[in-house]
């Protein structure tokens, strides 16, 4: 059986399909809001929305929310994540026009969209709905590190934006084509708006956070797996405490380390090195053992997507070599994939 969260973490009704708003960006990471609608719920997007000098693309179709809105979009995604989640000065013009024609505006930005003002003249003008997908539900509890039944798997990152949400998506798609009851667990704003629901944890008040990882995956049948998306990284200085919440909350009886290969350095903080695969293990075994002691790590997810054939099989095998871990990138479908698949579903 599936597992319900609690009644008032509510099921979003967000206008479809959309038109995926790239702002002025000049890094594809920045846009991975607009990647992640792109790759897993491309039913959904009509095309892509930037402003001169952008220089990013999704590989949509080039359209102004005009185009779009007669193609059939009904809103506007900001598929942006910039450092701090702000809408920019710079932005405000175009996202009125949106609300002029036509369109709804839905965004993941810390920042709330009905705090602009400009924005919230023109929603009440054409009687456009201003609708901010990073907000918390009410009362979260505070954790209790009661042991819940069913099963969990947490994804967990050397460091920000390298594939824990892909990841997950990869690993709920999987356990669910294999006849198992799996269900992804989204707590970023991305996978909150493929899933239609979940928790926004970096927008949760420190103190709750734990608490909100718990009510996100209540207890549930034994055989039902939560794939739980990460968030952040342990080793991240601005990031970490979203990181160990959800850890805690969650009680992960196993997990997965996403990497990205090549990468050395803490997203936004070139001053601090990348952990190694084996400290983010070893951090994340001592850490979660404090609410789950039988925690362990499946396996680990390389985001290899920057590397040719011949590269992507070298560092594949050679993390898998270093950890003696089943390791695959859940983009590419396989042998190694499904290797560390059953590596998750093992017992013991």
């Amino acid at each position: 059986m599936a597992t319900e969260m609690r009644s008032d973490v509510a099921v979003l009704d967000l206008p479809r399909p959309y038109l995926l708003f790239l702002g002025d960006v000049r890094e594809a990471g920045f846009a991975k809001t607009a990647f992640g609608l792109r790759d897993w719920a491309p039913e959904l997007c009509i095309g892509e929305f930037a402003l001169p000098g952008s220089t990013v693309s999704i590989g949509l179709p080039a359209l102004s929310p005009a185009e779009a809105y007669a193609k059939g979009a009904r809103s506007l995604v900001i598929g942006v994540a910039n450092y701090g989640g702000i809408i920019l000065p710079g932005w405000v013009d175009a996202l009125v026009d949106a609300l002029a024609n036509g369109l709804h505006i839905i965004s993941g930005m810390h920042g709330p969209l009905h705090r602009i003002a400009a924005l919230r003249e023109a929603a009440a003008l054409h009687g456009r709905r201003l609708i901010d997908v990073r907000v918390p539900p009410a009362n979260i509890p505070m954790a209790t590190g009661r042991k819940r039944t069913g099963r969990r798997l947490l994804t967990v990152g050397t460091d920000c934006a390298l594939g824990k949400k892909y990841t997950a998506l990869a690993l709920s798609r999987a356990l669910t084509a294999r006849g198992l009851n799996a269900e992804f667990r989204a707590t970023g704003q991305t996978g909150i708006m493929i899933a239609g629901r979940g928790i926004p944890m970096d927008a949760v008040v420190a103190d709750f956070e734990a608490g909100a990882a718990e009510l996100l995956s209540p207890d549930a049948a034994p055989d039902h797996w939560d794939i739980i998306e990460g968030q952040g990284s342990l080793f991240h200085p601005a990031f970490a405490a979203v990181s160990l919440g959800l850890l805690h909350g969650s009680q992960p009886d196993l997990f997965v380390v996403c990497h990205q290969p090549g990468r050395m350095t803490v997203s936004g903080l070139p001053d601090y090195a990348l952990p190694s695969l084996g400290e983010t293990i070893d951090l994340t075994l001592r850490l979660g053992r404090r609410t789950n002691p039988s925690i362990r790590c499946a396996g680990i997810s390389l985001n290899t997507a920057h590397l040719d054939d011949v590269e992507r099989q070298r560092v594949l095998k050679e993390a898998s070599a270093r950890t003696g871990l089943p390791t695959a990138d859940p983009m590419r479908p396989g042998p190694a994939f499904e290797a560390l698949v059953d590596s998750c579903l093992r017992t013991s």
